[in-house]
Order: structure tokens, then sequence, then C-alpha cells
């Protein structure tokens, strides 16, 4: 009898240890997923391209922002205990994620996009501090100072603006009627993807005018003042300045690919396509497309684009009198072509291009003076590069080409003069206009 105890002890001893076992594994697994999870939703929120500086360590911080009132550096956000946020707490990441608020109590500057994150659910919430816990790897790389000058340098008028335009946590109702895949995608355009703190212009004192599609036709109507030097376009359906005329599959090629059958990306949005949408499942690129072309026109009497022929039928037959015409023949046409159609997801067409027809041309000033790079992606395996003309072309001379693409192929925007070139010259540096040689490299 006692030997028959002590094999029944040995076995529920041995069964209990296997539960243990299998509870652990079971937690195990359940951590990965989380990380998983949480690396995914970070390349969502894009966190690389604002925490990490040109050239150094992922998550080290260190990338200068310039601000009106001077410049701040993003911070590291690694698991480093001395410099990162090793030491936060669930709660104390939740709270500078969602509501602005540092381990210290004083507040963020709100170039982190605390008032996006605010709708940005719990569990969600819990996968990113899983993933920056346990799945990054820890920089010992000290945060630098502002270079904001005292008193603006001070923290709490900060805490009153947070108080007064910071929406309360938590997920917003989806919009009446949405299908299951439209919800999903105003959770991640609202949310996660921030795409409003470029894309809505601001007030006076700097709040985003809208944060959801509820609070008005602001919501995603497009940047009134530069970024970084570029103008965001509108993401409603304006025919000529928003994304009226895009399929569901267009704006879904450009978030993966960064480039359309109508467009190309280009500034702040390059970093968007390597960094974040290129990644993203195609069920999420669905939604936020799906999304997107819920959103009616800002201006309710948007008028359409009409494609015009007349000025490339003139440049095709040799006619280059019109202002800017020789200039776009000799340093525009070969890659965009004399109709203004470029080459397919190569070259970008420029008649019908929202870019082009904008209110505001220093975007498309600021490209002929500095040129671009369109990115290989993962899906577009090639990148192509326009060159810099800034080096060789004065600004009254951007300013004809400037002015000639924005009045021709049916575009009908305002022209451009010198002083409106100058002043978008005056941001430059030198190094930013050099030239560039053209380059259609694979890989």
């Amino acid at each position: 009898m006692k030997r028959s105890a002590v094999m029944s002890k040995s076995v529920r001893s041995l069964a209990m240890l296997t539960g243990f076992a299998w509870i652990a594994a079971a937690h195990a697994v359940d951590a990965d997923d989380s990380v998983a999870k949480g690396a995914y939703l970070a390349k969502v929120a894009d966190c690389v391209a604002c925490h990490t500086a040109k050239g150094g360590q992922e998550f080290a911080g260190g990338l200068p922002m310039a601000t009106p009132i001077g410049t701040i550096y993003s911070t590291n956000i690694t698991p480093d205990k001395q410099h990162g946020i090793g030491s936060f707490s669930y709660e104390d990441f939740e709270r500078a994620v969602r509501q602005g608020i540092r381990k210290d109590g004083s507040t963020l500057y709100p170039a982190m996009p605390y008032p996006s994150y605010a709708s940005v659910s719990d569990e969600d919430m819990h996968a990113l501090y899983a993933y920056f816990m346990h799945g990054v790897q820890p920089v010992a790389q000290a945060n630098r100072d502002t270079d904001i000058p005292w008193p603006l340098s001070m923290r709490w008028p900060l805490t009153l603006w947070r108080k007064l335009f910071s929406p309360a946590v938590g997920v917003p109702q989806a919009p009446a009627g949405a299908s299951a895949q439209v919800a999903r995608g105003a959770y991640l355009v609202e949310g996660l993807g921030h795409c409003g703190a470029c894309h809505t212009p601001r007030a006076i004192t700097m709040q985003e005018k809208a944060m959801t599609a509820a609070d008005g036709s602001a919501f995603l109507a497009g940047s009134t003042q530069p970024i970084d030097g570029w103008i965001a376009t509108s993401l409603r359906g304006e025919q000529r300045e928003g994304l009226g005329r895009w399929s569901q599959e267009q704006i879904k090629a450009f978030l993966q690919t960064g480039r359309n059958d109508h467009s190309a990306v280009f500034g702040g949005m390059s970093d968007v396509v390597k960094h974040s949408s290129q990644a993203m499942s195609d069920a999420d690129l669905d939604a936020i497309s799906a999304y997107l072309k819920t959103l009616p026109p800002a201006n309710p009497a948007d008028a359409a684009f009409v494609p015009d022929a007349a000025a490339g039928k003139a440049l095709w037959g040799g006619d280059d009198h019109a202002v800017g015409a020789a200039t776009y023949i000799d340093s525009c046409a070969a890659c965009h072509r004399t109709d203004g159609t470029g080459y397919q997801r190569v070259f970008p067409a420029l008649g019908g291009n929202p870019v082009v027809m904008g209110a505001d041309p220093a975007s498309l000033i600021r490209i002929v003076l500095t040129g671009g790079t369109l990115g290989a992606t993962s899906r577009a395996p090639s990148t192509f590069t326009m060159p810099a003309f800034g080096w060789r072309l004065n600004d009254a001379e951007v300013a004809a080409v400037v002015s000639f693409i924005r009045g021709s192929w049916g575009n009908h925007a305002g022209p451009v003069d010198a002083a409106q070139v100058a002043k978008v010259r005056k941001t430059l540096t030198t190094a930013q206009m050099v030239i560039a040689p053209p380059k259609t490299n694979a890989g």
C-alpha cells in the first residue's frame, strides 16, 4: 500500500509538473505573439522614422525636428535602462504614447503624435509595450536636449496645450453604417497611422483642426503650411487636389510601392512607404484604401480634372514659345514626356497630378530645385532619381517652368513668380541643389 501511495503521489507530481510546463509554454507562445504583433504595429505607426537619426541605430533617437521655436530631437525608445525606456512600466509607456505625459510628469512636445495615438486600443498598446521591451535591442545612447532657447523651452505651456487640445483616451466610434473593413481603415488612419498629423490643416495654436472624419471636412484636407518644406496633399475626394480620381487599388499601390498611375512619393511620404506602409498587410491596406474613399471632398464645389492636349501637341510640333516651354523641353520632357503623361510607375505624370495642381506650389518648386529619389520597395524593386536643377536654373527660370507645368495638360493651376522660388530656395542648402545624374538601377 505504501509503495502504491508513493507511486500515486509521483504520478500526481508528474502531472502537476507537466501542467506547469504546458502553462509556461503557452505563456511563452503568448509573449512571442505579443512581440510579433507589436513589431507589426510599430511599423504601422512608423516609429522608426522619427526615433532613428540618419546613420544611427534603430529607435535610439537623435533625429532633429525643426519647429517654429527651435529644433527638438527625438528620444531613445530602446529598452536601455539609463537612456531609453527600459525602466518604464506599462503605465509609464501608455501615458507617454497615448497621453503625451513623460515619466517625470511633464508634457511631450506634440511632434510626438499622441493626440492621434490616444485612439489606439489597450490590446494594441500592450503589444507595442511587449515589442519595445522584448523585441528591440537596447542602445546606450544619451538623449539630446532641445535647441529651443529659454523661456520658450519651458514645458509648462505644453501641459496647458495638451489639456486643451489632446483627445481623451479611447477608441472612437466607427463611422455610422461602416463595414468592418472601413471601420478597420478608420482605426488605422486616425490612430496608429496618424495620417492627420501631416495631412490635416492646423490652427494658429498648432492643433489639428479635426482628429477624425466626424470632426468635419478639415480632416485630411491637406496641410496649409509646409512640413519640412513639403505640402501634404488632401486625402479626401477632391478631383484635382485629392484622391477623387484614384481607385482603391491605386491608393493601395501607392502605399505599397510609392507609385501609381497618378503620382509618386517624395519628401516625408517616402519614409512612410519605406518604413511603414510597404510592410503592412494586404487586408490593412485594403481597409485604409476603402476608408479614404469614403471621405467626400472638403469643397463641395470641387471641379473635375479635364485633360487638355493643346500643350502636348504644341511641344510635339516644335512650338516652345510659351513661357517655360523651352526649359521644359530641355530638362523635363525626356522623362515626363511632351504630353505630361510620364511613364507609368517610373516617371510620374504631371498632367492631373494632385501635387502639381495644389493651391500652394511649394512642393513642386522644391522638387525642381532639389530633385528626388523614388526608392525601391519589396514590390517595386527599382530606384529612379530625378536630378536637382537648383544648381543651374535661376529663380526666374524655375518659376517659368513650374508655371508652365501648372498651366498645361488641363492642370489650370496658378502661375508662380521668382519671389516664391526664392523663398523656397532660402530654406535649402547648396548641397541639396547640386547635380545628381538620373539612374534607373534595379535592386
